[in-house]
């Protein structure tokens, strides 16, 4: 076996051992667990097929020779059967998400739906998405780009049935980034585009980014951007009254405080007056506790980040900001219904933090509470269709609404 078949053959089992048991401990090391681990999983199909008719190749032209040589394809074939588990498991999930969403909402949660939601909810996967993952269908849907806020300099997308909308619920998105990178557009897309076939008016928002903006600008934005969507949504034939919000990493921590720090003047400057409150949350795997009061965190990665870039000073020097960033920490008798998705093999936000959030948030809200912990999926899953972003989006379709349909059954 040459060189360039042992590097093929290494190469293959380390991205698959990475899936199962990605690298947390080193700060250095995890943004690099975190994608290979990310991309090989989320397209375990794919990459599996991908190594087979390489491998194949390779093995016509004799690069498998000798012992050795049976060695490294078996242990290539292996990593392909491995990574094909991999994906018929996140396949699995359906049953396994419903009962999160029962032991959150109650047995009889479907029954409750609104009768069309009830019949027009999808029940499976998008296989067609799940072929091609980073296809992007707009079919139904108009887009209305980058209308301004008056804020900042700010501005926001809006997403409606392209046959109009009338007094529909609005899905507000905050996209992630580690709050210095990225934009309101290309993350949360399957859910927002089929949350908008549904009948729902989605709107992704822009805010300030790091290291030019120091926290709380991060959140001030997305309370401005709120703001604005309760003023005139209506112009765009949604709902003020029922307003949801999600959002991945960075904007899962946005979401959750946006959610949780409802009226907050220290977070409306200007606005102080503005109703901020939102009528349901899906955080996706948000880092909810910037104090790190349990030692969740398997390295300094999170600390040194805030300090140097997000909110400019140490822990030990402002310890009130980072508790007031924290949305775990905050009041939560006040909290709205919420559904917090985490990956179990997340290498960037520990999954324990959203256990804990979870815990925290069914001792003290009185209003419900799911969490979804997706086996083996990692950070950043649910951007493209795969197995497990499938069944997330499915189980945050139906989280949303039982949600309006309890606001709606409200009113009377």
């Amino acid at each position: 076996m040459g060189f360039f078949t042992l590097l093929f053959v290494t190469l293959v089992v380390a991205l698959t051992i990475n899936v199962y048991a990605p690298g947390k401990r080193f700060e250095r090391a995890m943004w690099a667990t975190f994608g290979f681990g990310w991309l090989t999983g989320e397209l375990a199909a794919h990459v599996a097929i991908v190594i087979a008719l390489i491998t194949t190749l390779m093995a016509v032209t004799g690069a498998f020779t000798g012992l050795f040589g049976f060695i490294g394809l078996a242990a290539v074939l292996g990593s392909c059967a491995a990574l094909l588990r991999f994906h018929m498991e996140g396949l699995g999930l359906g049953a396994w998400v419903q009962s999160r969403l029962e032991e959150g909402l109650g047995r009889d949660f479907r029954s409750r739906l609104l009768t069309r939601d009830q019949t027009a909810l999808p029940v499976k996967p998008d296989r067609d998405a799940l072929v091609r993952p980073f296809k992007r269908s707009w079919l139904g849907i108009e887009r209305i780009k980058d209308i301004p806020i008056d804020h900042q300099g700010l501005g926001l997308d809006i997403y409606r049935p392209d046959h109009g909308a009338s007094a529909a619920p609005v899905l507000m998105h905050i996209h992630g980034g580690a709050w210095k990178f990225g934009d309101k557009y290309g993350q949360a897309l399957p859910l927002m585009q089929a949350m908008t076939r549904l009948g729902w008016i989605c709107v992704s928002v822009s805010y300030r980014l790091s290291p030019k903006a120091t926290f709380p600008d991060h959140i001030i934005d997305c309370k401005a951007a709120l703001a604005w969507i309760k003023n005139n949504i209506h112009d765009y034939g949604g709902d003020s009254e029922f307003i949801a919000v999600t959002g991945g990493s960075a904007g899962g921590h946005l979401t959750g405080l946006v959610a949780l720090s409802a009226n907050d003047p220290l977070f409306q400057p200007g606005f102080e007056n503005q109703d901020t409150t939102v009528q349901a949350a899906a955080p996706f795997y948000g880092p909810f506790d910037w104090t790190d009061r349990d030692g969740l965190q398997p390295n300094q990665g999170l600390r040194h980040l805030l300090e140097r870039e997000v909110i400019k000073t140490k822990l030990n020097h402002d310890p009130a900001m980072f508790v007031a960033g924290s949305p775990i920490l905050r009041d939560l008798s006040q909290a709205p219904p919420m559904m917090l998705i985490h990956g179990s093999e997340d290498s960037l936000v520990p999954v324990g933090i959203s256990r804990k959030m979870t815990e925290a948030l069914r001792a003290e809200s009185a209003a419900p509470v799911v969490y979804l912990e997706i086996p083996g999926a990692q950070h950043a899953f649910d951007i493209f269709a795969s197995p497990r972003s499938e069944h997330a989006k499915l189980g945050v379709m139906q989280f949303l609404c039982y949600c309006y349909a309890e606001h709606q059954r409200s009113k009377g």
